[in-house]
C-alpha cells in the first residue's frame, strides 16, 4: 500500500535538525520516503550520524553545516541542499532558541536583536532563497517553527522569544497569502513545553509547574511533534491548509 503522505520522490530541507524536534521531523520524512537536507551549525557529529543512519536504512540524507545568523550562509545551504537532492519541495524553518532568560527591565535591545536573529532572520533568509525551487515543485509546502510562547507572550525572562514567535507566527499567515498563488502552502506548528535540550537549562520547579498546567497531565516529546509536521508537510493530507498555527501542547493553551 502506498504511503499516506505521499513523500517518495519529494525533496526536504529540515533546519536545526541536529537535535530535538528538527531531528525527530528530519528522520521522519526520510522514514516515509523523502531525501532530507539535514541542518546543523554546531551539531554536526549528532547530524552526520542521523544521515548515516537514514542511508543505512535505504534513505536518502545529507548533513549540512551554515551559521544561519548569516544571510549570505542562508542562502547557501538552500542552494546546496537543492544540488544534493535535486531540488527543494518541503522546508522545515526549526532553527531557532531561547537565548538568555533575562526579563525587558535587565537587559534591552542587544538582547533582542540577538533572539530575533536567532528565530527570524533565519526563517526569512532561507526561506527567500528557497522559493524558486519551492515554487517549480508541484507540492512546495514550508512548515515554520512556532511555540505557544507566541500565543502566550511567554514566561518571566522569556519575553523576547515569545516577540519573536509571535513574529513568526504572523510571517506564518503573511507568507500563506503572498506564496499561495505560487503553488506553495505556508502553516507553523507551535509547541508547549516539549522535552528537548532547548529545555535543559529549565529548573526543574519551573518544568514541574508547567507541567501541572497542562490538562493531559504530561510534558511532550518529539514524537507527538513529528504528526502535525508530517501532516503539514504533506500534500496528500493538507493540501487545502495554509495559513494555519497547529498547537500542539496538551491542552495547556485553547486558541
Amino acid at each position: 500500500m502506498a504511503d499516506i503522505f505521499g513523500f517518495e520522490g519529494r525533496r526536504a530541507l529540515v533546519t536545526g535538525a541536529s537535535s530535538g524536534i528538527g531531528r525527530a521531523v528530519a528522520e521522519a520524512l526520510a522514514r516515509h520516503g523523502a531525501a532530507v537536507a539535514i541542518h546543523f551549525n554546531r551539531g554536526g557529529d549528532a547530524a552526520r550520524m542521523l544521515a548515516e543512519s537514514i542511508g543505512k536504512a535505504g534513505g536518502t540524507a545529507i548533513a549540512l553545516q551554515a551559521d544561519l545568523s548569516d544571510d549570505g550562509a542562508a542562502t547557501a545551504l538552500v542552494c546546496d541542499a537543492a544540488k544534493a537532492l535535486g531540488g527543494i519541495d518541503i522546508l522545515v524553518n526549526n532553527a531557532g532558541a531561547m537565548g538568555d532568560r533575562q526579563r525587558f527591565a535587565e537587559r534591552g535591545g542587544d538582547l533582542a536583536a540577538q533572539v530575533f536573529d536567532l528565530n527570524c532572520r533565519s526563517l526569512t533568509s532561507v526561506t527567500r532563497a528557497a522559493l524558486p525551487w519551492l515554487q517549480a515543485s508541484p507540492a512546495g509546502a514550508v512548515v515554520n517553527t512556532g511555540s505557544i510562547a507566541g500565543r502566550t507572550g511567554g514566561g518571566p525572562g522569556a519575553g523576547f522569544y515569545a516577540a519573536a514567535k509571535g513574529y513568526v507566527h504572523t510571517l506564518t499567515r503573511g507568507m500563506a497569502r503572498e506564496f499561495a498563488p505560487l503553488g506553495i502552502r505556508v502553516n507553523a506548528v507551535a509547541p508547549g513545553v516539549i522535552t528537548t535540550p532547548f529545555h535543559d537549562t529549565t529548573p526543574p520547579e519551573v518544568l514541574a509547574a508547567l507541567k501541572a498546567s497542562i490538562p493531559m497531565g504530561r510534558l511532550g516529546t518529539t514524537q507527538d511533534c513529528v504528526g502535525p509536521f508530517l501532516f503539514l508537510c504533506s500534500e496528500n493530507l493538507s493540501d487545502y491548509v495554509t495559513g494555519q498555527i497547529l498547537d500542539v501542547n496538551g491542552g495547556q493553551y485553547m486558541p
